[in-house]
């Protein structure tokens, strides 16, 4: 065999030894080359290839620092953020997992001399939040992705409009207090002396505000004639009248504003809706084929909600866990008679009883089984509102 045949033994050694990574004292950044050991370095560095590169770089040894230096950031951040997102980790952990990529851009050829000098500058230009422990420096990435900012920023403004809701209900059942309080005039009790007139007469009391009215009326009897007795008993049963119908209709404003805010918590209820709404313990069915026939359309059961929008899911068939997002997943209608959660809306988080499917509209028909509202039906809940309890 030749010295250069591909099978030889001399090649699938030199294959073996220039597997993996080599010692960096060995490893020319410009030429992006790696020696083996102390002699082929020495080699490398006395080639005519080497000693272009070396007359480049003389021209504007600045320009291919600053290149090489914007690589590293790049790669490292990029590193950072697809391991381990927006988690506290301790920075040699994330330097170790990139030099073992063989390809990577070395330290020695960046501007930073040090990674504690790269993880403080990383600080000062808000990359990344670090702090020094006595265990070493750790790094947390920033994440100012658009679709990341926009996602929080949405957050922010559906919770400031939750808070806008609660104001306007205080502010609504204050002015309906103040609405009712300004029809009735405070009554001041006014305090009389208790005197007798003789002494050995008994002092007696009637609260009976009609027997004192008849006992007044029977009085003037004999003197107004039976004419005159109609006449009063007619007013007297006019005052009354007009009395009950006053009180009445004070019944009825109080319950029409009762009502008014009952209407309005349901209908705060029914339009308070969430872009998320993975709920644990709930059975869903992947619609993604990125996974493969394996998984399309197979059911499982949500373990566990990681920031709002995914889910860690347990299948039914294999047992094996996914981390998924929810827009990969949709939900489960079970039979009717069997247990659903709601889960967006007004009564989100409730259990109930799926009593009837509507197939033409989507929807379904269920009885809230938990919680304060327990009994209640509740029609025409969409699909994608409900899902099987595991």
């Amino acid at each position: 065999m030749g010295k250069s045949d591909f099978l030889s033994p001399k090649a699938i050694a030199n294959r073996i030894k220039s597997k993996g990574l080599q010692k960096l004292r060995w490893y020319c950044q410009m030429c992006q080359k790696q020696c083996r050991d102390e002699n082929g370095f020495k080699c490398h560095c006395m080639s005519e290839s080497h000693q272009r590169q070396l007359l480049l770089a003389s021209e504007n040894p600045q320009q291919f620092m600053d290149y090489f230096s914007e690589e590293f950031r790049n790669d490292f951040l990029e590193l950072l953020r697809r391991r381990f997102g927006t988690k506290r980790v301790h920075n040699n952990i994330v330097y170790n997992e990139y030099i073992s990529h063989r390809e990577h851009i070395h330290m020695n050829a960046t501007q930073w001399e040090t990674l504690t000098d790269f993880t403080k500058w990383l600080g000062r230009e808000g990359l990344c939040k670090v702090d020094e422990t006595p265990k070493g420096w750790y790094i947390q990435y920033i994440d100012r992705d658009p679709e990341t900012i926009r996602r929080q920023q949405e957050q922010e403004r559906k919770k400031k409009q939750d808070l806008d809701d609660e104001e306007k209900t205080a502010k609504f059942i204050e002015q309906q207090v103040r609405r009712g309080l300004e029809g009735k005039e405070l009554e001041q009790p006014v305090y009389t002396e208790l005197n007798r007139e003789n002494e050995e007469e008994k002092v007696a009391f009637n609260l009976n505000k009609g027997a004192s009215t008849s006992i007044a009326a029977s009085s003037k009897t004999s003197v107004l004639g039976p004419n005159a007795l109609k006449m009063v008993e007619g007013a007297v049963k006019r005052k009354e009248s007009s009395a009950h119908s006053s009180g009445q209709s004070k019944e009825k404003k109080k319950k029409s504003a009762l009502d008014e805010i009952m209407e309005l918590e349901e209908e705060k209820k029914r339009t308070s809706r969430r872009d998320y709404w993975l709920q644990p313990e709930i059975v869903v069915k992947i619609v993604t084929k990125k996974l493969g026939e394996k998984y399309h359309k197979k059911k499982g059961v949500v373990k566990e909600v990681i920031d709002k929008y995914t889910a860690v899911v347990k299948m039914i068939d294999s047992g094996d866990k996914l981390k998924l997002d929810q827009t990969h997943l949709e939900t489960v209608i079970p039979a009717p008679g069997k247990k659903v959660m709601v889960l967006n809306g007004g009564y989100r988080g409730n259990e109930g009883i799926l009593e009837s499917i509507n197939e033409k509209k989507f929807s379904a028909t269920i009885t809230i089984d938990s919680g304060p509202l327990k009994g209640r039906r509740v029609e025409d809940i969409q699909y994608e509102d409900i899902s099987k309890l595991a």
